[in-house]
């Protein structure tokens, strides 16, 4: 089970929907903790990124992003999930597989449709993933529910 507090979703969504009023996507990434096979977000991370938008959308970490996410881990931190943004409805893009940020076993993903809009809705209205023997695997509806909570925290 992922336990997500509430105002990290809402960082998210503020920072999606400033970088889609521009048409552009956005990326970041969920930190927290892992103990007896649950996962307790804890903070936000949204690193240095260059976003295009030619011939479709695209974001690119920098350099200095790459370094903050270096930085940003407290002790016993991992990442938990990529959070990213798509123009349109969520899935997992060629891209996302290709250059999936995170590849330990476990490691989520979740895509938020319309610019971040999407989150306005819950997590039930995006797409997300579980990367489950070397390949992201989608989580149906029912699953999110089930293994991934939005809490007050």
């Amino acid at each position: 089970m992922v336990f997500i507090p509430e105002a990290i979703l809402t960082r998210a969504r503020e920072f999606f929907e400033e970088a889609g009023s521009e048409g552009l996507e956005g990326t970041a990434v969920i930190a927290g903790l892992s103990a007896k096979g649950d996962q307790h977000a804890r903070h936000l991370v949204v690193p240095h990124q260059v976003a295009r938008r030619r011939g479709g959308c695209a974001v690119e970490v920098t350099q200095q992003g790459k370094l903050q996410l270096a930085a940003s881990l407290a002790s016993g931190e991992i990442y938990i999930a990529r959070i990213h943004s798509h123009p349109g409805e969520a899935f997992h893009s060629a891209t996302d597989d290709s250059n999936p940020v995170l590849t330990a076993e476990g490691s989520w993903s979740i895509v938020v449709p319309f610019f971040g809009l999407g989150l306005r809705r819950g997590l039930e209205a995006c797409a997300l993933f579980r990367f489950v023997g070397g390949k992201w695997k989608q989580i149906s509806p029912d699953e999110t529910s089930r293994l991934v909570q939005a809490i007050d925290a």
